[in-house]
């Protein structure tokens, strides 16, 4: 009786946590319900009924309104440009950081890890106006070069490739060696393909972390040509296109510009915590 009575509590104590799990999932999914469900309403209808997840008269305009009267496609052109490029530098630049701080010792590691630590510490809002005086010191100012090279490097992502790579047996390096590769090579053939997890991991949250850059674009460039979606998203929310509301238009941007970043999230969810899986065990 006493083992049944201990299961019996231990099945509703699992309901009630599906229960809660539940009812956050929804509070969290529901945001984003409602934006989609807006861009499809009329102007009117979206301000006399916010809440509802079912148009009364489903409606196009708002995402006609966006590709016709603003510059939604080359926003759209520039972020993938600028993603793509910081996502491949930051896999490059941070593997190879990672690797150097993990494997190669050299004169002052230590250190150098403990500022990386501490640079991670350090709010980006801080960093705005000493990234604007070196941007505009290197004449890069307003232009793709100073969108992009600031970003292609990031400390968190350093710090995952160090890890990951301490724990890949050094036998495995070793054995490369007395084949006669050299440190590059045992890096690119060898030891990166064994991080492929902690690869990922860098993918997804480059693309996440630039695909959703503001702070840095404003002060980094002032240019129409060069706006992203985050700039162009907030020049709508202000209300560039004309007066009013303008609720569905401004919805139906941001479902747009969270397209790519679900996508890629969905696609490869399973890598993002899989961060330790896939080195050889002695």
């Amino acid at each position: 009786m006493a083992a049944t009575g201990a299961l019996v509590r231990r099945r509703r104590g699992a309901w009630w946590a599906y229960l809660v799990l539940a009812v956050l999932a929804i509070g969290y999914i529901a945001p984003f319900l409602i934006e989609v469900a807006t861009s499809f309403k009329t102007d009117p209808e979206a301000a006399s009924s916010p809440l509802s997840l079912i148009p009364a008269t489903p409606t196009t305009a708002a995402y006609r309104t966006l590709f016709v009267n603003s510059q939604l496609p080359l926003w759209f052109a520039n972020s993938v440009l600028v993603t793509v490029v910081v996502t491949l530098g930051r896999v490059l630049f941070q593997s190879l950081a990672g690797y150097a701080l993990a494997r190669i010792p050299f004169r002052g590691r230590a250190a150098i890890f403990a500022g990386l630590v501490a640079v991670m510490a350090v709010p980006n809002v801080v960093l705005l106006i000493p990234k604007f005086l070196v941007i505009n010191t290197l004449h890069i100012y307003d232009s793709y070069a100073g969108m992009i090279i600031p970003l292609l490097a990031d400390a968190a992502g350093v710090f995952i490739m160090k890890n990951f790579f301490e724990s890949i047996p050094s036998s495995v390096e070793e054995q490369a060696r007395i084949d006669g590769a050299g440190t590059f090579r045992l890096f690119w053939f060898v030891v990166l393909p064994m991080a492929r997890p902690a690869v990922m991991t860098t993918v997804i949250l480059s693309f996440q972390g630039s695909w959703n850059e503001l702070n840095h674009f404003i002060v980094a460039s002032q240019s129409p040509s060069l706006y992203t979606l985050t700039k162009g998203v907030a020049q709508l929310a202000s209300g560039a296109l004309s007066q009013g509301t303008q609720y569905p238009v401004k919805l139906a941007a941001a479902a747009l510009m969270t397209l790519p970043l679900a996508v890629v999230f969905f696609v490869f969810q399973r890598r993002i915590t899989n961060t330790t899986s896939g080195a050889v065990k002695e």
